[in-house]
């Protein structure tokens, strides 16, 4: 990666409301000015109060995310990558131009989990130290390749 280049990034799931948006965050807080970072949806609900929790936790402010559909950037934002993050989107991503490699991180859905609000807090946490794991093995894979 050229010092003078952001990679773009795009993260999709089906609501952007937890794991997309999770990533997002976490990828701007691990891969700093490396990266532009973008996260949709295919059918986005709104940004999940409990992702905004669970980021916060971790010292990331998230009251400014919003849920957004892919159709935002299709045709607009030429990305070097598009990580999906469940089969759902992964089976109904749309090809666009522009679209750059796409990977695949299956992740259970946080929001679908049925219990208590601790129970619930609990299974986003889950997800959130996962997929910031999966976040860092990517970028030490990523820079294993420049080397």
């Amino acid at each position: 990666m050229s010092a003078s280049k952001s990679l773009k990034v795009l993260f999709l799931c089906i609501a952007n409301s937890c794991r997309s948006q999770i990533s997002e965050a976490w990828l701007r807080i691990l891969g700093g000015n490396r990266f532009d970072v973008y996260s949709a949806g295919l059918d986005p609900h709104g940004v999940n109060p409990f992702t905004k929790v669970v980021m916060k936790e971790v010292g990331y402010d998230m009251s400014e995310h919003r849920s957004k559909h892919i159709d935002l950037y299709i045709g607009k934002i030429q990305f070097d990558y598009l990580i999906s993050l469940c089969g759902e989107a992964e089976r109904n991503c749309p090809y666009f131009p522009g679209m750059g490699q796409r990977i695949h991180w299956e992740i259970e859905d946080p929001g679908a989990f049925e219990g208590s609000d601790d129970q619930k807090i609990k299974v986003f946490r889950q997800t959130r130290d996962l997929i910031k794991a999966k976040i860092e093995d990517w970028l030490s894979d990523l820079q294993k390749s420049e080397s």
